[in-house]
């Protein structure tokens, strides 16, 4: 049983190490509130009202939401010993807060379940019991493997298996579909993905630096055949990961190693639209110049010949070390709108640190009325908080249309129609 002081010590270890010097801002505290149902007033408040106008709920899939656990249920999850050693103070604060996030910390025996019946209150409360349809896509998780196809546990941050993610949304359809996570270095990658596709798969994810992928590599060809096959789009992390640990390789976050998977008629969808971190520009050379990943980014989405194949996904954009800038330009490219999904990156909008209201008042993406009405959402539901927030987002008269929102349509099997377009 994890309380208050446990995360408060946590954030004290995790400044001692200096890790949280660049993301915490502690406007709404350490501690996830866990508070239950919305108050009336702010349920039917204007601001959750207007979020959803000129959107079908049906149509509304968060297409980004990780499923996490401790495998207390015989799930399979797996997450590494370090995790919970005070010895690594980064990975052990990291776990209690990821825990805290999903209102998971305090049910001893049970967190596999806890966090699942926490995101579907959630999904309730968001649905305000008239918007049926919804849906959140949970996210399967392989491990770090080597390239003679073994899993380097050690390596391993957390592992959750496809064949979990694929009985949660079996069980409950109505809140949940799935993404499975298969690393192209398996040696039966190609049944591993066609199990997955089998049994109602939408996507598949990747985080290239924990999982130790490299996209560019020719070690990954069999794995975009048979994806590009099956018209799965591939979601993967894209600029600098710190969330994960794993591999120390953060160059296999380069935006331009897609370009291997875009060329095998991959849908790629670049996770957070690669906005935080610097990679090598290697269209100058292998040790070219250091620029912006999300400038890579942009250079992919602008090439002519990707479009149909390149997608963006909005999630982790709204926290205090992606917005800014880069949140103003994605806003504000209005001819990339129709290749841009929205994801809430759950549970991390029940990071309480994350997040500063006041930071995003104070760059002009929502007004100060909001303030009072997001601080209260965001204590009872990060998911709706989440959702409210990027409805209301708004740069130079700018704002993200339905369609990001949208996104079932984007998940739809077959996946590509001919022209390689959706």
């Amino acid at each position: 049983m994890l309380t208050r002081r446990h995360f408060l010590a946590a954030a004290g270890l995790l400044t001692a190490e200096r890790a949280l010097a660049d993301w915490v801002w502690p406007e709404q505290g350490f501690v996830n509130p866990c508070k239950a149902a919305l108050p009336r007033e702010i349920a039917e408040h204007e601001l959750v009202q207007a979020a959803w106008e000129g959107l079908d709920p049906a149509r509304v899939w968060d297409s980004h939401a990780h499923l996490v656990g401790t495998g207390d249920s015989g799930s399979g999850i797996v997450i590494n010993p370090r995790m919970e050693s005070l010895l690594n103070p980064k990975l052990y604060a990291q776990r209690l807060f990821f825990l805290n996030a999903g209102c998971a910390h305090n049910a001893p025996g049970r967190v596999d379940q806890s966090y699942i019946e926490r995101m579907q209150n959630l999904l309730e409360g968001l649905r305000a019991g008239r918007r049926r349809g919804m849906k959140l896509l949970l996210l399967a998780f392989d491990g770090n493997l080597a390239r003679d196809g073994q899993v380097d546990w050690e390596r391993t941050g957390f592992y959750v298996p496809n064949r979990y993610a694929a009985e949660v949304a079996a069980k409950y359809p109505a809140d949940f579909e799935w993404g499975a996570s298969v690393h192209p270095y398996r040696h039966d990658v190609a049944v591993q993905l066609q199990w997955c596709a089998d049994n109602g798969a939408r996507a598949v994810k990747w985080l290239p630096a924990a999982m130790g992928i490299d996209p560019a590599s020719p070690a990954c060809d069999r794995f975009y055949e048979v994806i590009a096959r099956l018209g799965l789009p591939l979601i993967t992390h894209a600029g600098l990961e710190r969330a994960v640990e794993g591999g120390d390789a953060q160059e296999l976050g380069n935006p331009l190693r897609l370009r291997r998977a875009l060329e095998h008629g991959v849908r790629v969808v670049v996770a957070h639209c690669a906005s935080m971190g610097q990679d090598h520009d290697t269209d100058r050379g292998a040790n070219g110049p250091a620029v912006d990943s999300f400038e890579l980014f942009a250079r992919l989405m602008d090439e002519p010949r990707w479009e149909g194949r390149l997608f963006g996904d909005i999630s982790a954009m709204t926290q205090v070390n992606r917005a800014g800038p880069v949140l103003a330009r994605v806003i504000e490219r209005t001819d990339w709108h129709a290749r841009l999904l929205n994801g809430s990156d759950y549970p991390l909008p029940g990071v309480m640190p994350l997040f500063s209201i006041n930071y995003m008042v104070s760059l002009g993406f929502v007004p100060p009325s909001a303030v009072p009405v997001l601080r209260t959402i965001r204590e009872h539901n990060p998911l709706l908080f989440d959702f409210v927030l990027k409805r209301h987002l708004q740069s130079r008269g700018r704002r993200f249309p339905a369609r990001v929102f949208e996104t079932r349509g984007f998940f739809d099997r077959p996946a590509l129609a001919p022209g390689g377009k959706r």
